[in-house]
């Protein structure tokens, strides 16, 4: 007997097979994403110099047209017409708002600690409402909007207060942290999402409804944390730099980490406009590029257009872009360690350029014995021959072998050794690149005790 199709049963079929097509679509879009950037990343290493000039003029465009990113000035005298009207007619909305108020504190208004009434004639007022009219393309009424609709929620989730709330965030401080600035003064914030990765943290950050909401009202008192670092003056530095961590991340498939991501980046884009100066994603996986599709519809054209994105092996490179070596934490390729007792963020870098096929010494000279020497080295991509000598000055001594040859492979971290001389000479740091490919060494050493020279 064969069975008859009701149109029922029809109609689900035909929505499974659209579901199922959709979905597939989806993931096709994904793999030619991610097939693009692998492609891009597995490039072979030139075989002329030629060819690898013609690779770093190209990357040093892309660098030069992604790689500034200088605040638009505050100052009143450097907009536009336009948008020297737009502001006039802000100042203008929000101060007759103000006034309006019936009661006399509710016109004692302040965001950020500067004051919003206009007629006070605080320089800073001009900074915030200008982040306002930025975010709304300088579209006045859409400005006010954002502004009202930012106070309200302040107001009612009470957002003032959050600074004073310490007990948010605890066991989490590893998930989102300040850090230093980058090249233009721009605090640096990082976001870790590989710390979720441990089952108990991302149960105690996203298991529950309230615990999903206790970890949003953290990200934003961290936000304000960083917001205080921030200088609202005309010139002044007012935006953050966010560095955003994807190596080990957990994936698309925690729908609560996922939610939590959109819920947060809707949060700040609503309501701390035109704070971030750029946003760097490094490490990351394919699957982000799908993630990062579902966000995009959130994001305004503005905020899009400061997105940077690095692949694993593109991590330390990036960031040298926007942030100094000093500044960047030695997980990262830089030389920054935490309760360093040799060097601070005030000792520079040097930077040294190695031509492919070539071998490259760094001399440290020590002309008293008892000298002290202590370096810093690393080399981009790494993947060369290192050694380490202390050469006398006296022909007729022995050089010493401070770290024999060997070959470094592309995971190496930071290099750092000392040694203390019993005589005059230098201490040689060799590196051999038998590649085909450019390297750029990074370096810096310190001498105490007979000698006080440094680099």
């Amino acid at each position: 007997m064969t069975a008859e199709t009701t149109p029922m049963a029809e109609e689900q079929s035909l929505n499974v097979q659209q579901e199922a097509a959709a979905v597939e679509e989806e993931k096709s879009k994904v793999v030619v994403v991610a097939a693009a950037v692998d492609k891009d990343d597995d490039v072979p290493a030139d075989e002329t110099e030629t060819e690898t000039k013609r690779e770093e003029e190209k990357e040093a465009s892309i660098v030069e047209k992604n790689g500034s990113f200088r605040e638009e000035s505050n100052c009143f005298s450097d907009l536009k017409e336009t948008e020297k009207k737009a502001l006039a007619e802000l100042r203008e909305k929000i101060e007759n708002a103000i006034l309006g108020k019936e009661e006399e504190e509710e016109r004692d208004v302040a965001l950020w600690g500067v004051p919003l009434l206009p007629s006070e004639g605080s320089e800073s007022t001009d900074v915030i409402l200008l982040k306002f009219l930025r975010a709304r393309e300088f579209k006045v009424k859409d400005a006010y909007e954002m502004f009202e609709k930012t106070l309200q929620w302040r107001k009612e989730a009470k957002i003032d207060s959050v600074i004073g709330e310490e007990e948010l965030g605890a066991g989490l401080s590893a998930a989102c942290y300040m850090d230093g600035v980058d090249r233009e003064g721009h605090p640096v914030c990082y976001n870790v999402y590989g710390v979720f990765a441990d089952e108990a943290l991302y149960q105690k950050a996203f298991g529950t409804e309230e615990k999903r909401g206790e970890f949003l009202r953290w990200r934003v008192q961290l936000m304000e944390k960083g917001i205080q670092k921030l200088d609202f003056k005309p010139g002044g530095v007012s935006s953050l730099l966010q560095i955003t961590d994807l190596k080990n991340s957990p994936g698309i498939s925690k729908k609560e980490l996922r939610t939590a991501m959109k819920n947060a980046v809707q949060l700040l884009q609503d309501n701390y406009p035109e704070f971030v100066a750029r946003n760097i994603v490094v490490n990351v996986p394919f699957w982000y590029y799908a993630v990062h599709s579902i966000l995009s519809p959130f994001l305004t054209q503005r905020t899009k257009s400061k997105f940077v994105f690095a692949r694993p092996s593109k991590v330390t490179e990036t960031l040298l872009k926007y942030v100094p070596a000093e500044q960047i934490p030695v997980s990262y390729g830089g030389f920054k360690c935490q309760k360093d007792a040799e060097f601070s963020i005030e000792d520079t870098v040097s930077e040294l350029i190695m031509k492919a096929g070539s071998t490259e010494s760094i001399e440290i000279p020590t002309p008293e014995a008892g000298t002290r020497v202590v370096w810093d080295v690393t080399v981009l991509g790494w993947e060369v021959n290192y050694k380490e000598e202390f050469v006398p000055e006296d022909e007729g001594s022995y050089t010493i072998i401070v770290q024999k040859s060997k070959k470094m492979g592309p995971q190496e971290e930071l290099v750092r050794n000392c040694f203390r001389t019993n005589e005059p000479g230098k201490v040689v740091i060799t590196i051999e690149n038998s590649s085909f490919k450019k390297k750029k060494v990074l370096y810096r050493f310190k001498t105490s005790n007979n000698t006080l020279s440094s680099s």
